[in-house]
């Protein structure tokens, strides 16, 4: 089992920049592929960008693709999401999730099997 912990939200103003960062416990967080996605109120949860065990292959949600990198740490067990030039349209709960297929980099939510609590962004105009 896997416990993601995110951190790293705040409030920023448009085109500005934050990082976050998702730390996961256990021994066995390389043989994960990891996800981060996004809530806004009243909305679905959305995807924003996923990276295989070895981080060899990203995949990004169409909007944010330049502006958004997934990258990830696996001495340090931690998952990050560099977020540039920052749109109200970003503001959300950002979550990170781990897939037990090392190899895919899903955008689909069911495809993950642990989530963390999330992380408010707020971005103003």
């Amino acid at each position: 089992q896997v416990q993601l912990v995110e951190s790293g939200g705040g409030l920023v103003q448009a085109g500005g920049s934050l990082r976050l960062s998702c730390a996961a416990s256990g021994r066995t967080f390389s043989s994960y592929a990891m996800g981060w996605f996004r809530q806004a109120p009243g909305k679905e949860r959305d995807f924003v960008a996923a990276i295989t065990s070895s981080g060899s292959r990203t995949n990004y949600y169409e909007p944010v693709k330049g502006r958004f990198t997934i990258s990830r740490d696996n001495a340090k067990n931690t998952v990050y999401l560099q977020m540039n030039r920052l749109k109200p349209e970003d503001t959300a709960v950002y979550y990170c999730a781990a897939n037990r297929n090392m190899y895919a980099t899903s955008s689909y939510p069911t495809d993950y099997a642990y989530w963390g609590q999330g992380t408010q962004v707020t971005v103003s105009s």
